[in-house]
């Protein structure tokens, strides 16, 4: 998802990463991102998501890519259900 060329492409054009992209495509469909890092460096990328607005057209772009699944693990998949159930025993 990170190297994804039309979302660096849409980073590019605001000037901010990937990462801001998704966060902001989230919270202006009023979706909280719950996002996690050690990192004080990514912290401050992570707020930094507030003087930007997505265009329409953008939004749409990003809407399209969904695929109505994880980009990392399927939780409906019951092999990685049993393998992360494995880590925790």
């Amino acid at each position: 998802m990170f190297s994804n060329p039309e979302l660096k492409a849409i980073g590019e054009k605001y000037g901010k990463t990937v990462a801001q992209v998704i966060l902001r495509w989230l919270v202006q469909r009023n979706i909280v991102p719950l996002s996690k890092s050690v990192k004080k460096s990514r912290m401050e990328e992570n707020i930094n998501i507030f003087d930007f607005e997505l265009s329409k057209e953008d939004m749409d772009k990003i809407s399209e890519m969904d695929k109505k699944e994880s980009s990392f693990f399927s939780h409906y998949d019951p092999s990685i259900v049993e393998m992360i159930a494995g880590l925790h025993q």
